[in-house]
């Protein structure tokens, strides 16, 4: 297949692009990888053929305050600037991030089929579940359904208006209102962080998660057999600020190392007994008894994946909804608001309860659950 797959700066979703075109390359694929200009050389240097996503810079038309606006409007900007370069290519399939919407509405003004890519668990809105972004359970019993039901009842209205949008923004650029939607839909998450649904949309598929590291150095740990904590602030805006250092000032004598994984702008001077960098993230979590974390989903799952427990310490977006799934998957620990003493609070209790481990290597194995990603693209096809 020619394979065209459209995704934002945002290393939370320009990584599972760029992973799924490496998968792409390795089954004999020809993926092309549009992005923002961050990780044009990165991904080239990676062996992923990339082109420069036109239409992500903000217009003085955009309101990037009105998330629906700012999805959808530009969208149909991003559809428009990425025409050229998709009728140069001719492909025969577009896999398009979800918060990068104008890859599908490009592929649907060219009559081509495109693929949804979620690189995090489905967040659609369900019949069955409480708003996505409460991090709370499904309710039980009378009481936790109609809690439930009032919480749709009150989100319903911003889910109308974003609809609406999507259907002005299709509408500007010569689409049909109705949207309908992506042949498939990919799901880039572990199954132990989705939740059963009764409204499962169709032709969706976990895939597992995709990734990628943005660096072949590996960041050597603090000397010592003391356990060791990795640390990974969120790369995402919606982040909480100042992990790191109050993580080491919570630390300070606990008995443990630290490393910490900084993509950029890594401090200057560190304890003896922390190390913080950029390296490899998949080295580091092979050595790692816990992880702190944003709870952002890429170095969630990756915590996960690798059978290693987490205490983490999120942000907004979409972190509070992920930090408590893994909290009732009994993996993680949550710290809101963070403090020097919650962090090693938190931190020697998942080292000194092995339940926290013993559930991370559960939500590992759950890698034997999902879907190729690159035959649920083929079969997209057929």
């Amino acid at each position: 297949m020619r394979v065209a797959v459209v995704a934002g700066p945002d290393p939370g979703h320009a990584f599972p692009a760029l992973a799924l075109c490496l998968a792409f390359i390795e089954a004999g694929d020809e993926p092309v990888l549009f992005t923002g200009t961050r990780w044009i050389e990165p991904a080239r240097a990676a062996g992923v053929p990339t082109e420069m996503l036109r239409g992500l810079a903000p217009r003085p038309i955009d309101d990037d305050l009105d998330a629906g606006a700012r999805i959808h409007g530009r969208a149909a900007h991003i559809s428009t600037e990425l025409l050229p370069d998709l009728r140069a290519m001719n492909p025969d399939l577009v896999v398009s991030d979800i918060l990068t919407a104008g890859g599908g509405m490009a592929a649907e003004r060219l009559g081509i089929p495109w693929i949804e890519l979620s690189p995090h668990p489905l967040y659609a809105p369900s019949k069955g579940l409480p708003p996505i972004g409460s991090g709370l359970a499904p309710g039980t019993g009378v009481r936790g359904r109609i809690r439930d039901t009032l919480m749709r009842a009150a989100t319903a209205r911003s889910i109308r208006q974003g609809e609406r949008q999507r259907a002005q923004a299709r509408v500007s650029v010569g689409l049909p209102s109705k949207d309908p939607g992506p042949v498939r839909r990919l799901v880039a998450t572990l199954p132990a962080l989705e939740v059963p649904r009764p409204d499962w949309p169709a032709e969706t598929y976990v895939v597992g998660p995709l990734l990628w590291e943005p660096t072949d150095d590996v960041l050597p740990v603090p000397e010592g057999s003391d356990p060791l904590v990795m640390v990974a602030p969120s790369t995402a805006f919606t982040g909480a600020e100042g992990m790191l250092e109050t993580t080491l000032s919570g630390l300070e004598g606990a008995g443990v190392r630290v490393i910490a994984s900084i993509l950029e702008g890594a401090p200057t001077t560190v304890p003896a007994w922390a190390r913080a960098g950029l390296g490899r993230q998949d080295v580091m979590l092979q050595q790692a008894d816990v992880v702190v974390c944003g709870g952002g989903h890429g170095m969630l799952a990756k915590a996960l994946l690798t059978g290693v427990p987490v205490v983490v310490v999120p942000g907004g977006g979409d972190q509070w909804e992920l930090a408590n799934r893994a909290v009732r998957q009994g993996s993680a620990v949550i710290v809101r608001p963070p403090s020097p003493n919650a962090l090693r609070a938190a931190v020697e209790q998942v080292l000194s309860h092995a339940a926290f481990a013993e559930a991370a290597q559960r939500a590992a194995k759950t890698i034997a659950e999902v879907d190729d990603p690159v035959e649920v693209c083929r079969g997209a096809l057929r």
